[in-house]
């Protein structure tokens, strides 16, 4: 699917996984027929590298803006891309990008999202869906189609060098940012610190006790 002659937002979806993956390898389970598993091909013209996380930030606020349409409560995006309900998981992201020069060339957009299921895994308890928030079954192509639609205009903005716009709209929506939480880093010692922002190349910036703002890669800091 990374081949460039693809039409721009190519859609795949997928009824059924059997190995399907999250971010850092993670495992994505879902039940078939029950949700949304798809991948959506798109290109770009002279999009830097140095803004890849507005990207992030694009994919994950189309998919925020169709969950609050849907009347998803206490919905925000932990990052960098996951989407939570309360403090459940209803949506993953997995971002895998083709680069020409210092350019991003094209993108394949991974994207998981818990619709109908309504009993998880045990090893995954803090899941949800759709149904189990609001306790209505959901049309799965008329959700993707709200998807692909949000998805375009979220990648026009991008396209549009929006990028200030889609930063704030971001952070505003960010879990847990201002308030004070506990962290783990790589060494497995826990430390409290506040979010407050993403940096220039997509770290997480954390305050830390001592007011020093220190960035965090994606596998360098986890909620504890």
């Amino acid at each position: 699917m990374h081949n460039s002659d693809l039409q721009n937002f190519t859609v795949v979806v997928a009824k059924q996984q059997t190995k399907g993956r999250g971010q850092l390898e993670r495992k994505w389970v879902s039940e078939p027929n029950k949700n949304l598993t798809f991948s959506i091909f798109v290109k770009f013209n002279q999009l830097q590298i140095t803004k890849n996380k507005y990207l992030n930030f694009a994919i994950s606020l189309a998919i925020y803006d169709v969950l609050l349409s849907k009347k998803i409560v206490k919905t925000t995006i932990k990052w960098p891309n996951d989407l939570l309900s309360g403090n459940k998981k209803i949506c993953g992201i997995l971002i895998e990008n083709t680069f020409s020069g210092n350019s991003i060339k094209n993108s394949i957009v991974g994207i998981g999202l818990n619709v109908n299921q309504e009993i998880f895994p045990k090893f995954k308890p803090n899941a949800t869906s759709l149904k189990l928030e609001t306790g209505s079954e959901f049309n799965l192509n008329t959700l993707l189609n709200d998807i692909l639609i949000a998805f375009q205009n979220k990648i026009n903005l991008l396209k549009t060098k929006q990028f200030a716009l889609l930063e704030e709209s971001y952070l505003k929506v960010l879990y847990k940012k201002n308030i004070p939480s506990m962290f783990k880093n790589t060494s497995d010692e826990v430390f409290m610190g506040i979010i407050t922002g993403i940096s220039n190349n997509g770290k997480l910036q954390i305050q830390m006790e001592d007011d020093e703002i220190k960035e965090f890669g994606i596998r360098e800091v986890s909620f504890l």
